[in-house]
Formats: C-alpha cells, structure tokens, sequence
C-alpha cells in the first residue's frame, strides 16, 4: 500500500496575469493563501488550468517555486510537469523536485500519442528519474489518447506512481481501474460533476477547477464522501452542477470562464494567454447570473 499524497480537494490554481501578460506573482499569492484558509487540501500548480502550455522553461519552474515557498509545507503542492516528449518531462519533473515540489502531475503525450506499451515505458522513464510520487492524468478529451485499466494496473507496480487523475468521464472504466489497482494506485477525479461518483468507487478526491471559485463547498463535498455520507454530498453536489458543467466554467475552453468567474469576484486575475481569448459577453453574462444564483457575485 501507497501513502496518499492527499485526499478531499486539490485546486488546479489558476495562474493569474498580470495586463502585459507576465504571471502575477502577488495575486497567484493571495490566492494560494485564500485557497488554504477556505479548507482547500492540495495545491495543483502548473496545470492545463494554470496554462503551463504556455509557459516557457524558466515561468514554470519559477511559479512551481513561488507555490512551494508560499504554501511553506502547509498543504502539498503538486506541480505538472508532463509533455509529450518524455527526456523534456524527466528534466522537467527534476527540476520540480528540486524546487519542493510534494509530487507531480503527468499527463499523457498529446498529439504524436503512444501504444499504450508507449505509456508504461514513457511514464516508467520519468517515475524512475524522481523520487517523489507520481499522479498519472488521464483526459482523453485534451490529449486524444486513454489509459485503459490495464495499463495502469501494470504501471501501479511502479514504486512512485501513487494515483490517476481519471478525466476520462468513463465511470465504468474507473470502476475497473479501482478493481484491478486497488490500494496500489489511488484515484482522484478529474471532472467536477463527477465527485461524489468517484469517491464512491473508492476515490480519494478532486483534482478541482470549481475549488478556484468555491474551494469551502468543494472541501465540504469531499469531506461529507471521506465520511461516507453521500446522500449529503450528493445534495450540495446538486446545488452547484449546474456551475461545474457547460453551463457554467465549462461554458467555454478553460481556464477561460473560470479566470471570468474569478475577475467578477473580484480577485482580478487577468486574461489568458493567447491562443485562449476573452470569452463573448453574451457568455459572460449567462456565468454572471449562474454565479449569482450561488451568491458569489451580486
């Protein structure tokens, strides 16, 4: 059996911008701080929420530091680190560890793709070139290729993959995947709207995009499944599904409307980085009244 890196709610922050387009330091800050006062469990800096596509070499690795030095061991901090180029993810995942980084997060190569032979072999190379856990990220969606069960039941042998983002929205296939691994390989959800599903199979939380806007309720959602208590879960689950699916911070590519949703409260965490454009403001509009619905704006 594996230690768990963490349960309940992981935030995949938001990296916010400053208006030239450089990474806001001081906001990602206060954000950081706001996150760990409202109960929020991990810290997942430098995912596809946080932009890392378009970050170079040297913002990745510095905003990977700013989070393990503001955070100061308080909660664990999970740096993405993956690429489609396997040597240029083993450099990467080095320097994250050397900079504090708790664990990392890898996804799967996008766009040349592999066999699935070509996932076990890809992330062995890089779980051997750390010492730190490994969190697999599987969203087929994103990268156009899946981890089926099997492979990760082989990859589970491996002493540092210790968990799966499971992003697939596959239910029954993550079923299997908590049958064939078992304690070897824990999973987090990768979809807000599938929370309490998966933690009901076994997961041990949510890698969250909702947790930026609602990081109490995302806390308080988990929590309520850690204790068995799903019948509750699932009723504040309820009150915010509509919000956590394409009708509301998945109303466009994110992390467009979920940096919108952060901006109308205030927090004024910037634009994305091209090739991400503002959001139409009739879109704008129907976020806005999702949110106040939930009394996050007025």
């Amino acid at each position: 059996m594996k230690k768990t890196i963490f349960t309940g709610a992981g935030v995949a922050i938001v990296t916010p911008m400053n208006a030239d387009g450089s990474i806001n330091f001081d906001k990602l800050g206060e954000l950081i701080d706001w996150q760990i006062a409202e109960g929020t469990d991990a810290i997942i800096i430098c995912g596809t929420t946080g932009e890392s596509s378009t970050m170079t070499d040297e913002e990745h690795i510095d905003t990977i530091k700013f989070a393990v030095d503001r955070v100061n061991h308080r909660i664990p901090v999970i740096a993405g680190t993956g690429s489609n180029h396997t040597d240029y993810a083993v450099g990467l995942s080095k320097k994250a560890e050397e900079v504090g980084a708790d664990a990392i997060l890898l996804v799967t190569p996008y766009y040349n793709k592999t066999s699935q032979k070509g996932l076990i072999v890809h992330y062995t190379t890089i779980a051997n070139a750390v010492n730190i856990p490994i969190i697999l990220y599987n969203v087929p969606s994103r990268t156009g290729v899946n981890i089926t069960p099997e492979t990760l039941k082989e990859l589970s042998k491996v002493k540092n993959i210790a968990a799966v983002k499971e992003a697939s929205g596959n239910i029954s296939q993550i079923a299997r995947v908590a049958a064939l691994c078992g304690d070897d390989l824990d999973i987090y959800s990768g979809n807000d709207d599938q929370i309490v599903p998966i933690m009901a199979i076994g997961g041990k939380g949510v890698i969250s995009v909702l947790s930026n806007v609602m990081p109490k309720e995302t806390h308080e959602i988990t929590q309520l499944c850690l204790e068995n208590k799903y019948p509750e879960a699932q009723t504040k689950m309820n009150k915010v599904l509509e919000f956590a699916n394409s009708n509301g911070l998945f109303c466009d590519v994110n992390p467009i409307p979920v940096k919108e949703a952060l901006n109308l409260m205030g927090w004024e965490v910037g634009e994305c980085r091209l090739p991400l454009v503002k959001m139409e403001e009739a879109k704008i509009e129907k976020l806005r009244a999702k949110m106040a619905e939930l009394d996050l704006v007025k």
